[in-house]
């Protein structure tokens, strides 16, 4: 094991030696939405279900359509990746470049498996985030809903089931809470335990910063088990608990459960890092 690049003194996360952390920078932007979009097309326990159709059609949507929220989340200087340091390229043109992303999107018949191929990148697993004086503004958020209208769903839900008192937890200046956006790691490099470290570490590196709080919202039992389980020194709240085998909406004028089939436990967590 080894320690994560860029690790502070009370930092004590470790990943194999092979992998490092690094800033995302804007040089990383399409890599990012690569590995977003993937993870959420074809992989994702909720996305992949509730929208089972075209799924290659709908990576290159969310692909064209989440630009803002990556853009908002690396520019915040506040977002981190893991990088393959022993990433073996499959084309001389990649490893000239660093890495390079191969997709097509005009390529409607490209599959699972051959999107994967062509992320010819070592960035593995991101973990994108913003400081809370700072939010997303959702105006600019309006594409990318449309694209994946239920998650608009499930983050308005999210949001409804709050009743903390805004004032006890919000941002009232820069550098107090982490809201994080997005968190993925590439499916041939799941099972590795890298989104684990990569989100205790962030836990550590807050708290360096000064941060008191991280909040995160999930749709997922993996990241749901790693936000609940943080390491001891600091303590996770279950702000709220979303089953979308129950969750009902009037449609037509009747009450439907429209996460149907998907049964998924999605949750807002906020870490006290104090």
């Amino acid at each position: 094991m080894s320690t994560l690049s860029g690790m502070a003194p009370s930092n004590p996360v470790t990943l194999p030696p092979r992998f490092e952390v690094r800033k995302l920078e804007p040089s990383h932007h399409d890599w990012v939405k690569a590995i977003l979009c993937h993870s959420n097309a074809f992989c994702s326990p909720i996305w992949s279900i509730v929208y089972p159709d075209n799924q290659t059609d709908l990576a290159y949507r969310v692909f064209l359509t989440s630009d803002y929220l990556v853009s908002h989340s690396i520019d915040s200087g506040l977002s981190y990746g893991i990088f393959d340091t022993q990433y073996w390229f499959k084309h001389p043109s990649s490893a000239a470049q660093g890495g390079q992303l191969l997709w097509d999107l005009a390529d409607a018949t490209a599959t699972r498996a051959q999107l994967l191929e062509q992320m010819d990148f070592p960035l593995v697993s991101v973990a994108l985030a913003y400081d809370g004086i700072h939010p997303l503004d959702p105006s600019k958020l309006g594409s990318l809903m449309q694209t994946l209208p239920l998650l608009g769903t499930m983050l308005a839900a999210l949001e409804k089931g709050d009743t903390r008192d805004p004032e006890s937890w919000k941002a009232k200046k820069a550098g107090e809470i982490l809201m994080r956006s997005g968190t993925c790691t590439r499916e041939d490099y799941s099972g590795l335990g890298l989104a684990k470290g990569l989100a205790h570490w962030l836990m550590f590196e807050a708290k360096g910063m000064g941060y008191r709080g991280v909040q995160i919202e999930t749709a997922n039992r993996v990241v749901d088990k790693v936000w609940m389980s943080p390491p001891g020194v600091f303590k996770a709240e279950l702000v709220y608990a979303l089953e979308t085998g129950e969750y009902e909406e009037e449609v037509d004028g009747k009450m439907v459960k429209v996460f149907q089939p998907c049964e998924m436990r999605c949750t807002k967590i906020f870490v006290n890092l104090a």
